[in-house]
Parts: C-alpha cells; structure tokens; sequence
C-alpha cells in the first residue's frame, strides 16, 4: 500500500524496525528537549502528515521499551488518525514515573500501525441472537 505522507521534519521517514514489525517508529521533532515531569503529559509534534486511503485508519500506539524502562507511555491509546484528517501527527505522552524524562528531537516516541476498518450500518432490532456468554461481563469467567 502507498500512502502520502509530507515531512516537515529533519529525520526519516516512518519505517519498521523489523521484517515482520507491524508498527513503524515516530520520532519527536523538536527545536529543543523537552522535559516530561512525572504525572504530566505533552503533545509532542512529528512534522508528518499525511493521507490514509478510504477504509483504512493509522492507530498511534506506545512503545513498549519506553513503558518498561522508562515509566512513559502515550494517552488516548490506541489514536486513531482518520482517513480525512491532514494535520499534523501529534503524539500525547504521559510520564508515569517518579522521575522526569528528557524527550529529544529525533527520539523514536510511538509507533504507528495502518490497520483496515468497517463502516457500520445499525439495523434495528428487538433481540439478538442467544450465545453461551450471554450478558456476562467484566469478571464474568471467575479466571
């Protein structure tokens, strides 16, 4: 799939870290670092936009290194960036720790996955069909 994308920052372009990676890095684009003090949360800008296809939506999502070792994750998880959005990729990030954490220009901070959807047509109805579960919820298993 070919997706346009403009880069207004000083770094490459998104890319997958691995063959088989299903998510590729975003990195910060910033002037200077930031600080990110325990408990607070920041967008942080890419410099990427871009033009998903009809159908398909990019979900931003954490990386697991900066969640463990770090104590930083992002917000709102996974985002979704709509097919007619063309804005500016921002990623909301949350410091979780007890310590600050310095953000980097170039620093891989999230990764993106382009992933198809459905649109929905409800149909009305009076009852749903009846299945083993049921109504059971949260819990529901006793696991």
């Amino acid at each position: 799939m070919k997706i346009k994308i403009v880069n207004k920052s000083r770094h490459p372009l998104p890319s997958y870290s691995t063959l088989l990676s299903a998510g590729m890095d975003l990195r910060a684009f910033l002037d200077d670092p930031l600080t990110l003090a325990p408990g607070a949360r920041i967008l942080i800008p890419t410099g990427l936009y871009i033009s998903i296809p009809k159908g398909y939506e990019a979900q931003i999502r954490p990386r697991s290194g900066l969640a463990l070792k770090k104590g930083v994750t992002l917000l709102n998880t996974p985002g979704t960036i709509d097919a007619d959005y063309r804005g500016e990729i921002g990623i909301i990030m949350i410091n979780l720790s007890q310590e600050d954490f310095v953000i980097h220009d170039g620093e891989r901070i999230a990764q993106m996955v382009v992933a198809r959807y459905e649109t929905v047509e409800w149909e009305p109805c009076g009852t749903l069909d009846e299945t083993l579960r049921g109504a059971g919820g949260f819990g529901h298993t006793g696991q």
